[in-house]
C-alpha cells in the first residue's frame, strides 16, 4: 500500500528503513517531545521493525514516511486501534532536525487521517503532544484536530513537569470524505 502526497508517500517500513530512521533521529534538545534515548543500537532497530510487524494491522497501521525520491525520513500510525469503537490516536515521528518544519509531518498526518476515516472507518482519532511542542500544535490543528482538553503537568520530562494536550477529530468534522469542513 503506498499512499501519496505532494511531496512525500507513505509506504510500509522495511527493517534497512527502520535501521535508517533509528540511526539518523536527532534529538530536539529545544523542544523535547520524548526523553532522550542514548545507545540506539541495531538491534533496538530490528526489535522495533519486529514489533512494527507484530502489530501491523491489528492494533497498529504503521507507515514510513517518504520523500518522493524514495529517502526514509519518518514513521507515522494510527495506534492503539479500538476496533469495537472505531477509534485510534495518530502518532508521527520526523528522524533528522532538518527535515522537521518543512509540511511533511502535516502531509502525513492527512495521509493517514484520509486512510483512517474512508477506508479503515475509523469514526475518531486522537492525538497527544505536550504544550512546549508546538509545531505538533499547529499540524494537528491544521489537519482539523480540536483540543479537547489539557492534563496539566501530567508528562515529566527533562527535569520539568509538562501539560499534555488531547486532541481529537471525529469523522463528520474531517474535510474529506463526507466530512463538513
Amino acid at each position: 500500500m503506498i499512499l501519496q502526497g505532494r511531496e512525500i508517500y507513505l509506504a510500509a517500513l522495511e527493517r534497512e528503513d527502520c535501521r535508517k530512521l533509528w540511526r539518523d533521529f536527532e534529538y530536539d534538545f529545544s523542544c523535547p517531545a520524548e526523553e532522550l534515548n542514548i545507545g540506539h543500537s541495531v538491534e533496538k532497530a530490528d526489535n522495533w521493525f519486529e514489533e512494527i510487524q507484530s502489530c501491523q494491522g491489528q492494533t497498529n497501521i504503521r507507515l514510513g514516511i517518504f520523500r518522493n525520491d524514495g529517502t526514509a525520513i519518518g514513521d507515522v500510525a494510527l495506534q492503539d486501534i479500538d476496533w469495537k469503537n472505531r477509534s485510534c490516536s495518530v502518532g508521527i515521528g520526523i528522524a533528522r532536525l532538518a527535515d522537521r518544519s518543512k509540511g511533511y509531518g502535516r502531509q502525513a498526518v492527512a495521509l493517514m487521517l484520509a486512510h483512517g476515516f474512508a477506508r479503515v472507518g475509523l469514526e475518531r482519532i486522537t492525538a497527544c503532544t505536550l504544550e512546549l511542542n508546538l509545531g505538533a500544535q499547529r499540524c494537528l490543528e491544521v489537519c482539523g484536530f480540536r483540543l479537547e482538553g489539557r492534563e496539566r503537568k501530567a508528562v515529566y520530562l527533562n527535569g520539568c513537569r509538562w501539560d499534555r494536550l488531547c486532541y481529537a477529530i471525529l469523522r463528520e468534522e474531517y474535510p474529506g470524505e463526507g466530512g463538513t469542513r
